[in-house]
């Protein structure tokens, strides 16, 4: 018997089957189940996947024990001081960071890319004025699809790459116009001379009458953002691209898959969820009042932005993006109650020993909206800033699978509680 295994025996029968054991570059080890069902007749059953491995995967490693973030080996804490938001998208497609050479034709690569065709600004009008973004967006993505569909090879690693750069390249696009549509302000078109994030400022928020001035902090609170949200391992939304993606959907709608599910409150959603936290407590003296709720299990509130699924301790993100929210609030002079009402609340609840206890420390979410809000973005539009950025890990993770030479559709199994076999009844004879 290997030592690199693990036996698992029916008690019931003495039957017996022996697992290997998996060893990553970090992490628990992985006990390999496939023959679970052919030794034994069995499957396993885990609710939520939390103890299951989906994938091999070399693009993102999270430690949620010890706080730690890496994306290809760099920590996140390097990537968000150093780097910029088109080199971490190179970074996880690629596997390496990109020499000068290969930086500069990415980036151009990407300009290229930005434009969408004419006929889907149509697109747009189709949706009431006051539609959430995130419906308009999943629309938006799909419809990408039908521009790119007819003869696309998924199994033809240059056409991955195009799509790759297709996707990044135009989510600012398809963001930026959500923005401008429900502002009833023209559509502006990228302009090359300016980097990624400039760009997209420029087309959220430009005037056609006057020239548009960056603020370069926002334009850098911006680019973090987008960096520290650009890949997370095997969450919800993006298990989803991979698994739309298993079915050898075309990329953009598996995308947009990975769009409708970041949408929930739970996973994308959190940051307007906090905002929409605070503008409930209202004014620093009702913290209280709230955090004694929280800490009432006869009460369904719960303080939004604390705590993670996989973070047990802190979320490395959370730290950087609070310095962060204090640089950007007091370069640009914000007059931000919101912001006043978060430290408060952060202080209270870090010095309280229901939270300590629990290990309920402010996640990324915590602060993020907060940034959001001083760069004048709407509250609506926040889990669309998510998206743009996830993008980039979307199209790595499903690159990756598509690569992968053991890959097969997904085909989660289930335990069947429902009712025996029984016979038809007419329903006449019905009681």
């Amino acid at each position: 018997m290997s030592k690199n295994t693990v036996t698992i025996t029916d008690n019931r029968t003495g039957n017996t089957v022996e697992c290997p054991v998996l060893e990553g570059t970090y992490g628990a080890p992985v006990i390999q189940v496939g023959n679970l069902y052919k030794e034994l007749g069995m499957f396993t059953l885990d609710p939520g996947y939390g103890v299951t491995g989906s994938c091999r995967s070399a693009i993102t490693y999270l430690d949620g024990e010890q706080g730690v973030l890496m994306h290809r080996g760099y920590p996140i804490e390097q990537l968000a001081e150093k780097s910029s938001f088109l080199e971490v998208a190179y970074l996880l497609i690629h596997g390496e960071l990109p020499n000068a050479q290969e930086s500069a034709d990415w980036d151009h690569a990407i300009k290229m890319h930005g434009m969408t065709h004419e006929h889907l600004h149509r697109f747009y009008s189709g949706y009431r004025y006051d539609a959430h973004p995130m419906s308009v967006l999943t629309g938006v993505v799909g419809a990408v699809a039908s521009f790119y569909h007819d003869g696309m090879d998924v199994y033809d690693p240059e056409e991955r790459l195009t799509t790759a750069r297709r996707i990044i390249g135009k989510m600012p696009n398809l963001v930026s116009k959500i923005y401008r549509y429900q502002s009833g302000l023209p559509f502006v078109y990228p302009d090359n001379s300016k980097t990624y994030v400039e760009n997209f400022m420029a087309m959220m928020f430009s005037w056609p009458t006057e020239p548009y001035e960056l603020n370069p902090m926002a334009v850098r609170a911006l680019e973090l953002l987008l960096i520290l949200h650009a890949d997370h391992e095997q969450n919800a939304s993006t298990s989803t691209v991979r698994l739309a993606g298993s079915a050898e959907s075309n990329p953009f709608a598996c995308v947009a898959a990975g769009v409708v599910t970041l949408w929930g409150k739970s996973h994308g959603g959190a940051n307007e969820a906090v905002i929409h936290m605070l503008e409930e407590i209202g004014d620093a003296k009702n913290i209280q009042k709230f955090i004694d709720r929280a800490k009432d299990k006869d009460d369904p509130f719960r303080l939004m932005g604390f705590g993670h699924r996989v973070y047990k301790n802190h979320d490395p993100r959370a730290t950087i993006i609070r310095k962060a929210c204090h640089d950007l609030l007091d370069e640009m002079n914000v007059n931000q109650p919101m912001f006043e009402i978060a430290m408060e609340l952060e202080r209270i609840a870090l010095e309280d020993d229901y939270f300590i206890q629990r290990k309920l420390y402010p996640n990324v979410d915590f602060y993020s909206g907060l940034i959001y809000q001083a760069l004048n973005i709407p509250t609506s539009m926040f889990t669309p800033m998510f998206a743009l950025a996830r993008s980039a890990g979307w199209i790595a993770q499903w690159m990756e699978m598509m690569g992968d030479e053991d890959f097969r559709i997904g085909r989660p199994r289930q335990l069947y509680v429902g009712a025996q076999q029984r016979d038809y009844v007419p329903i006449e004879d019905r009681d």
